[in-house]
C-alpha cells in the first residue's frame, strides 16, 4: 500500500465535477464515470488520453506517493495530517489556467504564488520522516538519466524529483499528447474547463490518496480542511 499527499478540491467543489466528468472517474468513491463529448475524439481516444491521470484521480502533487517507514502507521499518519493543518491557513492561488507542461495539459498557477510554493515545501518536509526510502526499481522508474543534478539529488533525498525550487503546482488533465493534436486537445480542454481559466483557485485543504496495491487506482482517504477540524472521508 501506498499514500500520497495531494491537493484537490472537496467532493462536490464544480471544479472537483467538472475534473472527474473530464477524467471519467471519481477518485472520492473509486466509481467509473461517463466522459463527456470531444469534437475530434471518439470515446476510445479520449480514455486513452487521460489514462494515466484517471487513475491518480484529479490532484496537484504535494508529497508524491510513499510506502510508509518501517515502524510508521496508517493511524501516525492521520494524525499528524490533523496537526499539520491546524497550524496552516487556507489561501487562494490568485489565477489558475489550462497550460501544457511539456507534452501533457494540467491546470497550472497563471503566475508565481509565494504561500503555494511555501506550503508545498513544508508538506514535503514534515512528512518526509513517514516515507520508506525509495527502492532501486523505484529509481529507475523516475528515468534518473532525465533528470537534471538538482532533480536527480530530490530524487535521491526527498523520493520524488520535483520539490522545493524545481516544484511546479499541477492539476492533471491529460497523459502525454503527441505534437500534432495538442492543438485539438487545448481547444476541448478550454470549453471544458471554461468556468475555471483564468480564476483563483482556493486551496483550503491537504487531502489524503491511498492506493491499495501498486498499480491500483487511487482514491481519497481523507480530506483536512486547512485551519479547521479534520474532515474525514474514508474510500
Amino acid at each position: 500500500m501506498r499514500y500520497a499527499l495531494y491537493f484537490t478540491p472537496p467532493a462536490s467543489d464544480p471544479l472537483t465535477l467538472a475534473a472527474q466528468r473530464w477524467l471519467g472517474r471519481n477518485a472520492f468513491t473509486g466509481s467509473a464515470l461517463d466522459q463527456p463529448a470531444a469534437a475530434g475524439f471518439d470515446a476510445a481516444s479520449l480514455a486513452g488520453l487521460t489514462a494515466d491521470p484517471r487513475r491518480y484521480g484529479f490532484h496537484a502533487t504535494l508529497k508524491a506517493p510513499f510506502t510508509l517507514a518501517e515502524g510508521r502507521s496508517e493511524a501516525e499518519l492521520v494524525a499528524e495530517l490533523g496537526r499539520f493543518v491546524s497550524e496552516a491557513d487556507p489561501f487562494d492561488i490568485p489565477e489558475v489556467v489550462v497550460g501544457r507542461l511539456g507534452s501533457f495539459f494540467a491546470l497550472v498557477p497563471g503566475d508565481h504564488c509565494d504561500e503555494l510554493q511555501s506550503l508545498a515545501g513544508e508538506v514535503v518536509r514534515r512528512f518526509e520522516r513517514f516515507r520508506a526510502p525509495l527502492t532501486s526499481a523505484d529509481i529507475a522508474r523516475r528515468k534518473p538519466d532525465e533528470l537534471n543534478a538538482a532533480e536527480r539529488q530530490n530524487l535521491v533525498q526527498w523520493g520524488y524529483p520535483y520539490v522545493f525550487d524545481e516544484f511546479r503546482f499541477h492539476m492533471t488533465l491529460t497523459g502525454r499528447v503527441p505534437a500534432e493534436r495538442r492543438e485539438a486537445v487545448a481547444s476541448v480542454l478550454l470549453d471544458h474547463f471554461a468556468e475555471f481559466h483564468g480564476r483563483p483557485l482556493p486551496v483550503s485543504g491537504l487531502a489524503l490518496f491511498r492506493e491499495a496495491a501498486r498499480g491500483a487506482d487511487f482514491t481519497v482517504h481523507s480530506l483536512f480542511p486547512l485551519g479547521g477540524a479534520v474532515s474525514r472521508k474514508t474510500a
